[in-house]
């Protein structure tokens, strides 16, 4: 590992300084060497499904890792839309002059080599190589080991990539040890690596922040909310409950706890759980919400869980104080979304909700970089400091100030 890390810490010199037309070169290299290769990434993908059934994976796992003709199609237009984004590096922003002649200014840079750690889910190789290369930095992948035969498929069309454009082939390295010592002395390594981004279940996040020597941008969890307020458009509401958790269920911005107001519940809530049941939806409910559909009773530990699975919990509640108080409370600070018609509480809930994406009359799904217009995002952070919420290109970088002068001396 501290080979990898020296290779990568000389790499990121010259991704540093890099010119834009060969970043884009390799991002477009390596969706065209995803589409020559995707029969081989399907062959390739299909051995990580069957070991993963094999080893018992949950549902919702394996749908993490598998790879659709789909997703292939997406991991190819996210690569084309980063190489369309604009290039942050070098950016001058804030440039004044002072008193003493002198300009000040920020200027965008790489934060340098960047480690990152997931399980499972193969596209994020694809989605972290290629927001690493433009915003130019090295990066180091270390992949879940269900996820092995993918990731080694993908990252040979991402050096196949990097070998048209003439950047270096270190600049994106795959760990392919399975062996979890890996990972300790890559978050122990703050000589060649400047960040962590790991990526996945809560458990793999505490213990990555717990030991890491390296500053790391995580996001614990993503118990995400809805809640219907009692000036809600009918449709709107049925329509963003049912979507926030029933696209996917083994993704982060899945919606975890629906909180309705009592003025609508019953008009509501019967509709939703027939829709839920007919998608095999486990509910478990206040006792309001008992009281008006068959579900099972929710704990305490029911409003604070991010279940990654067909479960749902449910709850009724006084109003938009009450709401804003649960989510706050219980939520993990990543998606929430009021459905009203009203505006001045809408504009509430935006101000008060303390999460890394608020929305107004949107489903959770689309607390994503891809939809955010970023092209891809390498994970969504629920800290405060450097970055939150989807990680993009800029959050990649970080500003240095610059000084501009024409021989001015500072006097005693």
């Amino acid at each position: 590992m501290a080979q990898v890390g020296q290779r990568a810490r000389k790499a990121s010199s010259l991704m540093a300084a890099s010119e834009t037309a060969k970043k884009n070169q390799a991002l477009l290299a390596t969706a065209d060497a995803i589409i020559a290769a995707k029969s081989t990434l399907m062959a390739a993908n299909q051995k990580d499904l069957l070991n993963g059934k094999e080893k018992g994976l949950s549902d919702a796992m394996l749908d993490r890792l598998e790879l659709t003709p789909a997703r292939l199609d997406t991991m190819i237009e996210s690569l084309s839309q980063v190489a369309a984004l604009a290039d942050p590096v070098g950016n001058i922003t804030d440039l004044d002059y002072r008193p003493s002649g002198i300009q000040v200014g920020k200027m965008r840079v790489p934060l340098g080599v960047i480690g990152i750690i997931y399980e499972s889910r193969p596209n994020v190789t694809i989605e972290a190589a290629s927001l690493c290369l433009k915003s130019g930095n090295a990066v180091i992948l270390r992949g879940g080991s269900e996820a092995l035969h993918s990731n080694q498929a993908l990252a040979a069309c991402i050096q196949a990539g990097l070998k048209a454009s003439g950047l270096p082939e270190d600049a994106v390295q795959v760990v392919e040890t399975k062996d979890r010592e890996a990972v300790h002395h890559l978050i122990t390594m703050p000589q060649y690596v400047d960040v962590i981004v790991p990526r996945g279940g809560k458990g793999l996040i505490e213990r990555i922040s717990n030991s890491a020597k390296v500053p790391v941008i995580k996001h614990l969890d993503g118990n995400c909310h809805v809640y219907i307020d009692s000036e809600a458009d009918t449709n709107k509401a049925l329509n963003i409950a049912f979507n926030a958790k029933t696209r996917r269920y083994g993704v982060c911005n899945a919606m975890e706890t629906l909180l309705v107001d009592q003025a609508c519940a019953q008009a509501l809530l019967p509709e939703l759980a027939q829709r839920y049941q007919e998608k095999g939806v486990e509910l478990r409910g206040c006792e309001q919400t008992q009281a008006i559909i068959d579900c099972t009773p929710a704990t305490d530990e029911d409003w604070s869980t991010e279940y990654i699975a067909p479960i749902l919990a449910v709850k009724v509640v006084a109003d938009l104080d009450q709401a804003i108080a649960h989510i706050n409370q219980y939520g993990s600070h990543h998606t929430d979304s009021i459905v009203t018609e009203n505006y001045t509480k809408g504009r509430r809930f935006l101000r008060e909700v303390d999460s890394a994406s608020v929305m107004i009359n949107a489903s959770t799904s689309f607390a994503d970089g891809f939809e955010y217009g970023l092209g891809a995002e390498i994970g969504i952070s629920t800290d405060k400091i450097h970055v939150r919420g989807p990680v993009g290109l800029v959050g990649l970088t970080s500003q240095k100030y610059i000084v501009l002068g024409d021989g001015q001396i500072r006097e005693p």
